[in-house]
Formats: C-alpha cells, structure tokens, sequence
C-alpha cells in the first residue's frame, strides 16, 4: 500500500527532467545577469568608458535588452514548469489529497528549486566573470588597466532579480492551487495556446514597422531639438516602439503563415507548421526575445571592427611614420636630438618637415544651456583653433592651396568624413595675448588626411598670419614636425622617442584635446566655472602615459605608426573586452532560450510523434518535422536580429556625414564576416539541438 507521501515523491520523481530545465533556466539567467551586472558595476570598465559617452550608453542600451531577454525567458521557464506540474497536482487531487495538503509540499519544493538555482548562477557568475576576462588577458591582450576589480554593489541587480524570480514561481504556484477543476488540472499540460492569425499582410508591414520604427527612432532626437529648442527625455526612445511591433508581426508571420508559397503544395509540412501554430504564443515570445538578444550582440561586436578596421587602415595610409607638435614655451626635441636618438638604435630619419603654428582664439555661434532647454548665441572667445599659414601648409605637405586675406580654410580628409566637428560660423580671429582680433571667413576646405581630426588644423593667409602673431607670447605659439624612417622603423626607438618626447613637457600641457584654454578664459572672465574645471572631467596624467586616457586623449600626442599599429589592443583592451564579453552573454542567452524552447517543443509534442510512428511515418520523415521545428526557432531570430543590425549599423555610418568613407566600408565588410561566423555558431548549436530532440524521441 503507497502512502500519499510516497506517491507525491513518485510523481515529483516522474518530472525530474522539467524539474531540471527550471533549474537550468533560472541558473543560466541569474548567471548572466550577475556576469553582466558585475562587469557594468566594474571600476575598472567605469574608468575607461566615460560618463554619458555614446560606449556606456550602448553598454546600458544593450544590458536593458538582455535583462528584457532573461526576464521573459524566466516567465516562460516557470510557466512551463507549471504547466507540467499541474499533471501531477491533478492526479494528488483526484486521489483526494486537498489543496491545504498539498501546499506545503508544493511552495517547499518551488522555493527550494528557484532559491538554489538562482543562488547558485549568482554564485557562478563571478568565476565566469573571471574566467572570461582573464582568458582575453592570457590568450590576446594584457595591461595594467586590464586588472579587473569588482564592485559589489552589482548584486542588488542580482538580487531584485533574485527576488522576481522566487515571486513569481511562488504566486504561480498559488494560481494553480486555486483551480478547482481538477480535469482541467491533469489536462492542463496538453492545452494549446494558438494566436490569432492575420493576413499574409502581416509580415511585409513587420518589415516596413521595423526600418520606419528604427529611422523614427534615430532622427526623433533631433527634430524635437529642432523644433521645441530643448533636449528630449528618456521617453524620446519610444519613436522605437514600431521596431517591436515590427518583429512581433513578423514572428507571427512567420509562425503562422511561414515565408514559402505554399499554392502547388498546401499540404507539405503541415504537421510540422500545424504544431508550431498551435502552440503560437510560447513560439512567438521565444522568437522576438532571441531576435533582441541576437541584435544586440550583434550591436556590441560590431563596434569592435568598426573601431579597429577603420584605425588600422588610417595608421597604414599615413605619409609620414612621425608626427608630434608641441609649444613653444616647452623644450622640445629638434631634429639633431631626434637624430642622435636614432643613431643610437642604429637607425637614421628622413623627410624631416616642421611648421609653425598659433593657437589663437575663435568667435562661434554657440549652444547655451538652461535646464534641458538650449539657446544660442554669438560669444567672442568660443574655441580655441590651431592656424597654419598657407608657407606653413606647403612644407609640411607640399602642397600649395591660396587663401585670400580675411579667409580661411579647414584641414579636412580627403572624402571631408569630419566637417560634422566644425560649425563655420567664426568671423574673426584673436591673439590672446594682446587681443587684437583679424577678420576671418570660412572659404571651404583644404585636404590633408595626416592633419585632419579633432581638433583641427586652420589655414589662413601669409599676410594676415605675420599680423595675428605679433606680440603672441610663446605659450600661444606651437611647431608641427613630421619625418619618415630611413629603413625598417623600430618599436623601441619609438616607445624611446615617446617618453623622451614627454619629458620635455612641463605640467601646464598636462591636460587633454577637449580642454579648451580660449574657454577657459572666456567663462574666468564671466565669472562662470568652466565645465573642464569640474569632476565630471576625464583626468590624464604624466605619471600614467601607458594609460588608455592618455594615449587617446592627450593634447600633445604624437602620431607614431609602429606604437598605434602594435599597442592597438593594449591601448583599447578594456573597450575590445567589455563589448566582446556583452556579445558573449547576449549569444549565450540566445541559444540557451533556442534550445530551450526546441527541447520543449517535443516534450509537449511526443504524442503527436509516437502517433505518426504508428501511423507508419519513417524516421526520415520524422527527422524532417524535427528539423522543420527547430530550424524555424533557430533561423528566423538570426537573420532578422542579424539583418537589422548590420542595416541599422549601415544608417549609422551614413547619418554621421551623408557618406561611408573606405575606412567605414572596409569595418562593415569586417562585420558581415563576423555575421557569417555567429551564424555559423548557431548552426552548429542546431545541429546539436536537432540529435537531442531526436534522441529523446527515440527517431
């Protein structure tokens, strides 16, 4: 004679496979959202990606995408899990077992199975954290900056998190207590759940909603700027929304109706499309959440091609191996120095070309803040900007571009892929020393690669150059220098030069480009406290120059090829790394919640297999349903998370300036290959998913 007991353990014995997917589930979520949470927690990625930059909105943009993904994944888990339990329950209660009874066994067995295996991925996702982070150090890159140091503070997103999960698992299990049809109960597991089917229209409108959503979302900041002079709220991001809708219809599309013309042959993978349709919703929610999870993935790997390509081919483009500048009030090496260090490397220079320069200050029509309103208005002392004489251009670059008095040019790149920087509203120049000021008007502009960037150089004529300097005092005066190697370059001449090069610099050039003494001046003058004077201010140092900061943000940087080419991925190490690690987690989640959901599709529709079997259908035709099944969960997320990526990614690059330079195009080529190797990832894991759900239906 069985007790009750031992039939309650029987049955929960019976489930141990759902039992272990509810496990599996709440751990890999928790896991990942630890693992992320840590990393965005981080000091050591904190110091690196600057507060409000465009890298640590991404980095947030995307953890919201992946924390929507796991959130939904758990609801479903548990529903699932709840779904299979209800068997058991109704069988209890059949046999007469009341619901007082059976709630202490039921909220003890739900709360043991969602505390451990939510504490449990909490747990693991420090040493994935590690193992990750430390990998890259040892297999690509590594750095003093690359020191990972965590702050703990990241577990009460774990733990709200935590919380949630244990929440609903419990009021779940209170939901299904509560009925009180037990055939409903026992039956509760076989129940269908189709979606309401549109139109073959669906679909196309889906795409139209996800690139109109996607254009309404990225221009939507800048026309109310334009329009209500103010800037706009979080809330401005829901110009989006029709992304979503969009995706939605097309998994419903795709769901219901698939993307085959089905006239010569209606009936051909019915019984694999008939499955999938009924049981819709559980379908269309996994597909849209692995689509998200696959575009932003795709989102946070591509920065890192788009960075690196683009860098690479500029470093290899350059005319001269050396570039450095400095101010004239500092010692600064001259060429003899330069070729006495070289000569004791057993290296000689070449093509050695200097220029003088003036640092003078600029009027601009500029943006006024007030609260989250702006305004503009004309200010005498905007910027500072860094003047070439046109004799000046020419021996550095040999070319020779006439300017007319009162005029000048910018020093643009060749395809002009930067004249976003500048606003062309000055109309007059200032020595800060005296104050006289010259008239001086935007005439278009000149093109040199090597001179281009922020912040740029200006060409202005002979005459009005010789009359702005006068009475400049040498710390408003700086030289422009360029040479070649005369042979193969040599990385520790270079890492020589460098150090050499900044110890000639006292501490009044220890600032960063961004920092703009002419705006210094103006807002002392105005009894106002200048932005770059605030802690929100990105700090350099002398006695850090290996630092990331300092190689990228430092006024005086040289441009030396050999060191860009070589400390590539040390100088961007912890960029490469965050932005991997995101692709990592968001992949992960994705193919977790793909396999999920194929290993669910036959545990619920094992019956309908072993009635085809009967019914005398061959394990090739089998194979095929199976394959027909999981090939709809895999594939469609992939290429349209991927699709609209690489797309949305293409509208990016052509927003910044009305074009794609190589640089740009040769990072979105690098992309589509990093696409293929993802999808490639993907279908390895289908592969795999495909011989186990084979091998638990016995085909």
């Amino acid at each position: 004679m069985m007790t009750m007991n031992q039939l309650e353990c029987k049955l929960q014995k019976a489930d141990r496979k759902q039992s272990f997917l509810y496990l599996f589930c709440n751990f890999v979520s928790l896991l990942l959202i630890t693992a992320y949470a840590a990393m965005m927690f981080s000091p050591t990625v904190l110091r690196i990606l600057p507060e409000g930059g465009d890298s640590r909105k991404q980095v947030t943009m995307i953890f919201a995408l992946a924390l929507f993904g796991c959130v939904v994944f758990t609801v479903y888990a548990s529903g699932l899990f709840f779904r299979k339990k209800s068997k058991q329950l109704g069988t209890l209660m059949a046999l007469g077992a009341s619901r007082r009874r059976l709630a202490p066994g039921l909220f003890r067995e739900v709360l043991l199975l969602s505390s451990l295996s939510s504490l449990l991925g909490i747990a693991v996702g420090f040493p994935f954290v590690f193992l990750l982070w430390n990998g890259f150090r040892l297999l690509i890159v590594d750095s003093t900056e690359m020191h990972l140091q965590l702050d703990f503070r990241c577990l009460f997103l774990s733990a709200v998190f935590f919380v949630l999960v244990v929440a609903f698992s419990c009021m779940t299990a209170y939901r299904y207590l509560r009925r009180t049809n037990i055939i409903d109960v026992v039956h509760e597991e076989h129940k269908n759940e189709p979606v309401k089917e549109l139109g073959r229209w669906c679909g196309p409108v889906g795409i139209f909603l996800i690139f109109a959503g996607a254009v309404c979302g990225y221009e939507a900041p800048a026309v109310y700027m334009k329009l209500f002079s103010a800037y706009p709220t979080a809330l401005i991001n829901m110009f989006y929304a029709p992304v979503f809708v969009g995706l939605y219809m097309v998994m419903l599309h795709t769901v219901v109706h698939g993307w085959m013309r089905k006239r010569k042959h209606p009936y051909k993978n019915i019984i694999s499309r008939s499955m999938m349709k009924f049981q819709g919703k559980q379908t269309v929610n996994n597909l849209l959440v692995s689509t998200v999870l696959i575009a932003g993935s795709a989102f946070a790997i591509f920065y890192i091609p788009m960075m690196g390509v683009g860098q690479m081919l500029d470093v290899h483009a350059r005319p001269f191996d050396y570039c450095y500048h400095y101010r004239m009030d500092q010692t600064a090496l001259q060429q003899e120095e330069i070729e006495t260090l070289a000569g004791g490397h057993g290296l000689s220079i070449k093509d050695f070309r200097q220029s003088p320069y003036l640092i003078l200050g600029m009027d601009a029509i500029v943006r006024k803040e007030d609260g989250r309103r702006f305004y503009e208005e004309h200010v005498d002392l905007a910027e500072s900007v860094k003047v070439l004489s046109e004799s000046g251009f020419y021996a550095l670059t040999g070319e020779r571009i006439p300017v007319h008095s009162g005029e000048y040019h910018i020093v643009s790149t060749a395809a002009e892929s930067d004249t976003y920087y500048y606003t062309n509203t000055g109309t007059f120049l200032t020595n800060m020393t005296t104050r006289e000021t010259i008239p001086a008007k935007f005439a278009g502009y000149a093109h040199y690669d090597f001179l281009a960037g922020q912040p740029g150089y200006y060409l202005i004529n002979d005459a009005d150059y010789a009359e702005i300097a006068r009475g400049l005092t040498p710390d408003w005066m700086g030289t422009i220098a360029f040479f070649n190697m005369d042979g193969k370059d040599s990385y520790a001449f270079a890492q020589d030069f460098f150090h050499t090069l900044l110890s000639c610099f006292g501490p009044e050039c220890e600032f960063a480009y961004y920092y703009d003494r002419v705006t210094k001046i103006a807002a002392d003058e105005a009894g106002e406290v200048y932005w770059g004077d605030t802690d929100e201010m990105s700090q350099i140092s002398f006695d850090n120059p290996d630092a990331s900061d300092f190689r990228l943000y430092w006024t005086y940087m040289p441009k030396i090829r050999i060191i860009d080419k070589n400390d590539f991925l040390q100088s961007f190490a912890v960029y490469l790394m965050m932005f991997l690690f995101i692709s990592i987690i968001c992949t992960l989640a994705a193919l977790i919640i793909s396999y999920t959901r194929c290993m669910t599709i036959t545990l619920n529709n094992r019956y309908v297999f072993d009635d085809l079997r009967r019914l005398g259908a061959s394990p090739a035709y089998l194979l095929r349903e199976v394959k027909s099944q999981a090939g709809t969960v895999f594939r469609m997320p992939c290429f349209v998370g991927m699709t609209a990526m690489y797309l949305l990614y293409v509208m990016l690059m052509f927003g910044n300036d009305g074009q794609i330079v190589p640089g740009e195009l040769a990072g979105l080529g690098a992309c589509l290959v990093i696409l293929f190797v993802m999808a490639g990832i993907f279908y390895v894991v289908y592969r795999m998913t495909v011989r186990n759900m084979c091998g638990e239906l016995g085909i």
